[in-house]
């Protein structure tokens, strides 16, 4: 059967894209592609049978996955004391997203309260509504699905969590805490160094306050954390543990059917992580700067010992591209670069269970880059999305 046989088939126009350096699961071919109503129709190697779009051997990639960006409540905050419209801080993010090539994100927006950020609890749902509307307006470019970061030390959560986890555009959730001494933020000295400059407190003074909402939010947390796994159970979403730093943070995830560490902190807990058969997710930009932001493990060192599944962009979108190219370019880290991509599009989609996306190969869906490089960096040229170019 031709392209033109096959584009009919479907009852829907065929674009071609040729001479093109396509990356594929396990290799790089040079050739050509063709899609039409949306998915991928055909990929061979060699010159074209037909006229096409000529990529001049630029790379041909499938649409990038994240399944964490903080990105979208940086638009809706873009300074400490000012809040943006949420709609228009999701278009101002959508064009940031796909301009990374990422074109299926999981938006990560915080459900519950921490000390310092109150606000999140009252803004959670005007930023999913804003997300839903944009999207069902074709305002959107990439695909935005929401993942639901639950903050298990605020009261509020359990219910915040309930209320938004059954909108069609929430497809996984995460548990996590954000407290000084635990976790990513295991330097409680200097947490009460902090509260002492901000507050005026005495050392005794933060000393005591300290122990007292660790206390205080340990006791909320064991009513919240086994509420929000029984609601991501109860809607069959992936659900993610955050931040596991102790090996008895694996063990509890464990035990509550949580199938993904995200960013785990140390070299040891990610170790008993994939033990346990669980996904290891990685930052992008901890691989980038060469070390993480907090002082905790780094991901290149997680990688040496092929501790890494998946890296997500965290929060700086455009690192996803980067740190894949970056990773196949350096021989420290013995990664080709059809591994490397894996790493931000096939194995996300697995985990997430979009198993329509995540490479290129007959009848997947057109989610499709064009990246060109130069001076060293690669860039995105054109992207399509469900085989519409949108860039």
């Amino acid at each position: 059967m031709t392209f033109a046989d096959k584009a009919a088939a479907t009852g829907s126009e065929l674009t071609v894209l040729k001479n093109a350096r396509i990356i594929l699961g396990d290799e790089i071919v040079t050739g050509h592609l063709a899609f039409a109503a949306g998915k991928i129709v055909t990929v061979d190697t060699g010159v074209s049978p037909q006229s096409g779009e000529d990529l001049n051997g630029d790379y041909l990639l499938p649409g990038l996955i994240d399944i964490h960006t903080d990105h979208f409540e940086k638009h809706v905050y873009p300074r400490a004391h000012v809040r943006w419209d949420p709609l228009r801080a999701a278009l101002a993010h959508d064009a940031q997203i796909i301009g990374s090539g990422i074109t299926t994100v999981f938006d990560s927006i915080c459900v519950g309260a921490t000390v310092t950020r109150p606000e999140r609890r009252e803004v959670l749902a005007p930023m999913i509504d804003a997300l839903e509307l944009a999207q069902s307006s074709g305002m959107l470019r990439a695909e935005h699905l929401v993942h639901l970061r639950c903050e298990v030390t605020d009261a509020e959560t359990a219910r915040l969590t309930e209320e938004n986890i059954g909108k069609e555009i929430v497809r996984m959730v995460s548990v996590m805490e954000h407290l000084p001494g635990r976790r990513q933020s295991k330097n409680i000295e200097a947490y009460i160094e902090r509260r002492m400059a901000d507050t005026g407190e005495t050392r005794a003074e933060a000393e005591r306050n300290t122990q007292e909402l660790l206390t205080f939010s340990d006791d909320i947390s064991e009513q919240v954390r086994p509420a929000v796994v029984g609601l991501a159970h109860e809607h069959k979403l992936p659900l993610l543990s955050h931040d596991d730093t102790e090996l008895h943070h694996v063990d509890e995830a464990v035990s509550e059917g949580v199938t993904v560490s995200e960013f785990p902190c140390t070299i040891e807990a990610a170790r008993k992580a994939k033990d346990h058969g669980m996904y290891v997710v990685g930052g992008a930009p901890n691989v980038l700067r060469g070390g993480s932001q907090s002082g905790n493990v780094a991901v290149r060192d997680l990688m040496q010992e092929t501790l890494v599944d998946i890296l997500a962009s965290d929060y700086v979108p455009r690192s996803l591209l980067d740190c894949a190219f970056s990773i196949a370019w350096d021989d420290a880290f013995n990664e080709d670069l059809p591994a490397a991509v894996r790493l931000v599009t096939r194995m996300p989609a697995e985990v997430s269970g979009l198993t329509d996306r995540g490479e290129i190969r007959q009848g997947k869906r057109a989610d499709l880059l064009h990246v060109g490089v130069a001076k060293g960096h690669p860039f995105v040229k054109q992207a399509w999305v469900a085989g519409r170019r949108v860039l």
